[in-house]
């Protein structure tokens, strides 16, 4: 059946034809008529073509595939590399970000340069779903997980998973459980070896059972204080992203936990100074948990200051719709290396110190996080000699209810 290109080219090739044989006619010379042949025939074939019409084909595939594939695997955020015959072919932007530019062409062993992807890596190995871990690829600190497939015509993929954060939570975990059995254990042991103690004939002198019974009420007490703790950062973690909604006066409030710290303190709660800037607007918050805060941070000044020195409080609008809270004592401050992990779980710049204190190794943890519960930030600053300043900055709410209005008036009066 004839095609239309060559129909359409039969139907020129007539017309060229009768024009030359119109102009033979008319001046009687057979030169003139073959250069009108040509011509048409040049035209013709220039205005129609060479094929049939039909769409442009698709732009020639390389062994790796279109370049739709190529852009696929460019727009995933994961290194991926295509090998054929043991030789990188492709690699895609976040592969070649993490391994170098120059990988397409080298052996994809090279390329990845891991003892434990060798095995892996070689051609005659076929592909497994089971993955490989890889440890220090990248940066000393980052941990990968790499899957092998094989295509139906001959490439090999390999996928490389960034397991670098999982694995830091799966070690806070661990050692959120080995940090917390220990401390648990410690007063644990004590109350035991004392009880065990008293039961002998120690258990006969007054003083002595006296003094015993006070330390495993101590000891009691700092387990139990633990356990709230515990509790108290498991469920703020559970509520961390379900907004507050009670308008809280954070005025008010600092007034109220003052007044709590007088009754158990004594003199050193006499120390808090509080400088509340005119026009400070409430904020959107958990007035439990604002409280907390408060006693977590207070109390830390007031047991790390040197005594008779001030704590001074501040609350200001820091920014358009943002509030600043501060709590800065004069203390031995805290040396610049342990300021970024004082918010960790247990860490403790002086355990002995702390523990002597009274103190968890969880007060900042659960102020870190009641903080980020209410959308704000927790910052610490220290001078050694001189003293630690903490500042939490939080939104302001928009407005106030009348009586919210009425209560701040009558408590700053």
């Amino acid at each position: 059946m004839t095609s239309r290109f060559a129909q359409r080219l039969t139907g020129g090739m007539i017309i060229a034809a009768g024009a030359a044989l119109a102009v033979f006619l008319v001046d009687g010379r057979i030169d003139g008529a073959a250069i009108t042949l040509v011509g048409a025939i040049a035209v013709l074939l220039a205005a129609i073509g060479t094929r049939e019409d039909g769409p442009a084909p698709p732009p020639a595939e390389d062994a790796d595939g279109s370049i739709l594939v190529r852009e696929v695997l460019d727009a995933i955020v994961e290194p991926v590399l295509l090998v054929r015959a043991g030789t990188v072919t492709f690699g895609n932007g976040a592969a070649r970000a993490l391994l170098g530019s120059h990988i397409v062409g080298e052996d994809v062993r090279v390329a990845i340069r891991h003892p434990a992807a060798a095995d892996r890596l070689a051609s005659s190995v076929p592909a497994s779903d089971r993955p490989v871990e890889l440890v220090g690829l990248g940066s000393p600190d980052q941990r990968w997980e790499m899957r092998t497939g094989d295509t139906s015509d001959g490439a090999r993929i390999v996928h490389l998973i960034d397991q670098t954060g999982n694995y830091a939570a799966e070690r806070m975990r661990v050692d959120f459980v080995a940090n917390a059995s220990h401390e648990l254990r410690t007063p644990l042991a004590s109350i035991l070896g004392f009880i065990e103690t008293l039961t002998d004939e120690a258990g006969e002198d007054p003083a002595v059972r006296t003094r015993f019974l006070k330390v495993m009420f101590d000891e009691a007490r700092r387990m139990q204080r633990l356990v709230e703790d515990l509790i108290s950062l498991s469920r703020i973690e559970a509520e961390k992203y379900r907004l507050p909604a009670e308008i809280v006066d954070l005025a008010v409030l600092i007034a109220d936990v003052r007044a709590e710290l007088l009754d158990v303190a004594g003199d050193r709660a006499r120390d808090i100074a509080a400088t509340i800037d005119p026009g400070v607007h409430g904020i959107v918050g958990d007035r439990a948990q604002l409280s907390q805060m408060l006693h977590n941070l207070i109390g830390n000044a007031m047991k790390y200051g040197r005594g008779g020195t001030p704590v001074t409080i501040r609350l200001a609008a820091d920014r358009p719709n943002t509030i600043r809270l501060s709590i800065a004592d004069e203390s031995e401050g805290i040396a610049p290396e342990h300021i970024p992990r004082l918010t960790e779980r247990f860490y403790r710049v002086d355990a002995g110190r702390s523990r002597s204190l009274g103190g968890t190794g969880l007060g900042l943890a659960i102020v870190k996080h009641i903080a980020e519960r209410h959308r704000g930030r927790l910052d610490i600053a220290s001078r050694v000699g001189v003293g630690t300043t903490v500042s939490v900055t939080l939104p302001a709410a928009e407005a106030v209810s009348s009586k919210g209005n009425a209560d701040v008036t009558q408590a700053r009066a």
